[in-house]
């Protein structure tokens, strides 16, 4: 019988909707069988938003550390004080604080090989702030707790797949930040990703321009031709099929991100708003570039519907199961590349 996968999920802001995704997606018990969840949070909390949200049949079996978690139960470890409040819709630096010692327990399992990937509820990036948490986000924070160089925030579909050059940057520092050497790391980070986890052997990546109309011809900034063509064709030279610079307006608008596996955007809303507009609701967040499994929802913690019982859970339930199928897709491509066949050409 296969072993089941151990998988973390942390509580996010708890003044969010992240305990009502979470709970939503956990209700169905067919998800149980899949994988042994444990979420880091809160059992008060989870209990607060059981009764909240009527959901009367879940159960919650409370454990110390992920070793002892029950298959098909919905198990918790308590991360945090508590007397910890709740106020729906509202961020405080408590729920900041909690969010953080639960995201801290899951990945340091995480980190020792206790559990095998993690799914992270939404955060409040403001309120998370702290001496030991001084990053623009999840991505940052495992790129730092992991040791990478370099890390990247992909946004995954049944439809499309978009990568970003600049994660949780200001607009008028984007093109600053861009270097032939970052896209070129970016674009063989997204490579190895696209073959490892999405099993795909030889993706094609398009590249989105930074100016409209891709800089016509060096009329409406240079970075084009200075920095994105020369990376373009840099990468080209390394084995990894890409195009570009491409003008953002007319590829989205067009037919023609069908023709490829993956695309590479340049910052945040050029790559997000779109995906979002296409995708929202089943798109998932999976960071690339770590040596272990994270995902989480395309959205954030919605306060204004927080504890209402509107909130769609299915970003998160697609993201549950992204990380199932980015792990055993690893596992197979290792398995699969650790001792490949031999071929002798005859002279």
């Amino acid at each position: 019988m296969e072993k089941l996968l151990k998988i973390g999920i942390t509580q996010g802001d708890i003044n969010g909707v992240g305990y009502e995704i979470i709970l939503k997606t956990l209700a169905d018990n067919r998800i149980l069988e899949n994988a042994v969840f444990i979420i880091y949070g809160s059992s008060k909390v989870a209990a607060f938003y059981k009764k909240q949200l009527e959901m009367d049949n879940l159960n919650f079996n409370i454990v110390r550390k992920a070793e002892e978690a029950n298959p098909r139960r919905i198990n918790i470890i308590n991360c945090c004080n508590d007397e910890i409040k709740v106020e729906m819709g509202v961020p405080t630096k408590e729920a900041g604080e909690a969010a953080f010692k639960a995201l801290e327990a899951a990945t340091d399992d995480l980190k020792n090989g206790i559990i095998d990937g993690i799914v992270t509820a939404p955060i409040n990036k403001a309120t998370i702030q702290s001496e030991r948490f001084n990053f623009n986000g999840h991505t940052e924070y495992l790129q730092s707790k992991f040791d990478q160089n370099e890390s990247l925030m992909l946004l995954v579909s049944d439809r499309l797949k978009v990568a970003l050059a600049t994660n949780h940057e200001p607009i008028n520092a984007v093109a600053g930040l861009l270097t032939e050497e970052l896209l070129l790391k970016k674009l063989t980070l997204l490579k190895k990703s696209l073959q490892r986890d999405f099993i795909i052997r030889q993706p094609r990546i398009a590249v989105l321009a930074l100016n409209p109309h891709a800089g016509d011809d060096g009329l409406i900034g240079k970075e084009e031709i200075n920095i994105i063509a020369p990376a373009v064709k840099k990468a080209n030279e390394e084995g990894i099929i890409c195009v570009g610079p491409l003008a953002a307006d007319g590829f989205w608008g067009s037919s023609e991100l069908t023709h490829y596996d993956a695309v590479l955007a340049m910052y945040h809303d050029q790559g997000l708003a779109p995906f979002k507009a296409i995708a929202m609701n089943t798109g998932v967040n999976f960071t690339v570039g770590l040596p272990i499994v994270r995902t989480s929802p395309d959205h954030g913690t919605a306060y204004n519907i927080a504890g209402k019982n509107l909130a769609n859970e299915n970003s998160f339930r697609q993201a549950v199961f992204a990380v199932f199928d980015i792990v055993k897709n690893r596992n197979l491509y290792d398995e699969i590349n650790e001792n490949p066949l031999q071929i002798n050409e005859k002279n």
